[in-house]
């Protein structure tokens, strides 16, 4: 069953391990290289710190580390990926971004994606034999 066809939807789409996921481009702020996080103290472990982006202080997390896919490897091609949450902005470390892209199709998603829990996701965007999972922003980063 398809649920909708998004012809004028665009996401950004980034991989973490090996696996694709995507976000709508409307809820990204900017992407930025990775750089220097600062440590906080007592913090849930998927939170990696804060960083100082151009006189803002931005949360950072990683995904990576929430979605339990081990250790963060950074690379030349890791990201930050600076979102709207509740008026503020947070950053979100992926392993790397790979497009803009629109789906041909989105269908809803199973219980389990990848291992990870399906309320975190919209749906499954289909784009010809490719299948990525559209996180539900808001929802990941309220996880307690």
């Amino acid at each position: 069953m398809i649920v909708q066809q998004s012809d004028q939807v665009q996401y950004v789409q980034f991989g973490i391990d090996k696996e694709s996921y995507a976000i709508k481009i409307s809820d990204v702020i900017e992407i930025i290289r990775m750089q220097d996080i600062t440590d906080i103290p007592d913090t849930p472990y998927y939170l990696k710190g804060v960083i100082n982006l151009r006189g803002r202080i931005i949360p950072v997390l990683s995904l990576r580390s929430l979605f339990s896919l081990g250790e963060d490897q950074h690379t030349k091609a890791t990201r930050i990926v600076v979102v709207h949450h509740e008026e503020e902005a947070v950053g979100i470390i992926v392993d790397r971004v790979q497009k803009v892209n629109r789906y041909e199709h989105i269908q809803p998603p199973p219980d389990r994606v990848a291992g990870i829990n399906g309320a975190y996701f919209t749906g499954i965007g289909i784009s010809g034999s490719e299948l990525v999972a559209i996180l539900k922003i808001d929802e990941v980063l309220l996880r307690e």
